[in-house]
């Protein structure tokens, strides 16, 4: 019988594996800690990159609306009133009465302004047989307040070279301009000058086409004196009154003759220290003309 005592080779070999085996733990436990403490480094600068890219990308969405909405409100601004407009329009007409008597007369129009501002310049000259050139002018300011209607405010200059004193007569204007029901075009405004003059005038048309180029015009005119204590007072109530047809030919849009057809009524002036009492005048007009647009 034989007994077997370990050899110290194989204590040796057993103490080596059992070194190699705690190397082997605490080689893992430091390479664990290093990649902790290297993932914790690199956290913030990850958030960096993040919160910097998304401050990029806010900035390249947001520039772009901004600029958009900049865009947005000029063109707003382009289609609500903004845009500039000028029209000008130039009337001669000769007329001759039922008495054989000539009258002629210019009217202008012009105007500027956009579709919620305007600046109104109207004028009216008017020369009788016989008689001297009078004049009739206003400035005014229009408003837009509804859908086709402007108010305007403004002066009113009338030269009367008639008349021995007060030939220059000032009044102030306020009234409408714009479009009534069935597109008849309506202008009427109150004045108030000096001496009391109280007046008020009405002037409306409506294009009827027969053609696009032959086109008629029946229109209404009518002053009406309210109070007038001036040296040359004209009778109160319906002063003048002219109503009839005016037939237009567009040769285009610039150019057109007419021919004008009417009835006209005037009510005279009143007995002053100034004047004699005058009665009253009606009758037909006929007459023909050209109108330029500019």
């Amino acid at each position: 019988m034989y007994i077997i005592k370990p050899v110290p080779e194989m204590k040796r070999h057993v103490s080596l594996l059992m070194m190699g085996g705690m190397i082997c733990c605490l080689s893992v436990v430091t390479y664990a800690h290093e990649q902790h403490n290297h993932m914790t480094d690199e956290q913030p600068v990850m958030q960096m990159d993040a919160s910097s890219a998304m401050q990029h990308e806010q900035h390249q969405v947001t520039s772009p609306v901004k600029i958009g909405f900049d865009h947005a409100q000029h063109d707003h601004h382009r289609e609500h009133g903004g845009q500039m407009y000028q029209a000008t329009s130039l009337e001669n007409v000769w007329t001759v009465d039922d008495a054989g008597q000539g009258r002629a007369s210019s009217k202008l129009k012009t105007w500027i302004g956009t579709d919620e501002n305007k600046i109104f310049i109207k004028a009216h000259v008017e020369k009788a047989e016989s008689e001297r050139t009078q004049t009739d002018a206003m400035a005014l300011y229009s408003r837009n307040i509804a859908d086709f209607w402007d108010v305007q405010v403004g002066a009113r200059h009338q030269y009367q070279p008639e008349q021995w004193q007060d030939k220059n007569q000032w009044s102030a204007v306020v009234g409408l301009h714009g479009l009534a029901p069935y597109f008849f075009e309506t202008e009427a405004y109150f004045y108030a000058g000096q001496d009391q003059r109280w007046q008020f005038s009405l002037e409306t048309s409506r294009d009827v086409l027969f053609t696009q180029k032959l086109i008629a015009q029946p229109y209404f005119n009518a002053d009406l004196v309210l109070n007038d204590q001036s040296k040359y007072a004209q009778k109160s109530g319906v002063s003048k009154l002219q109503t009839g047809v005016q037939i237009r030919y567009e040769i285009n849009k610039k150019v057109m003759p007419f021919i004008d057809l009417a009835y006209a009524y005037h009510k005279g002036n009143k007995q002053t220290a100034w004047q004699m009492a005058s009665g009253r005048e009606q009758g037909g007009l006929y007459g023909a003309g050209l109108t330029l647009k500019f």
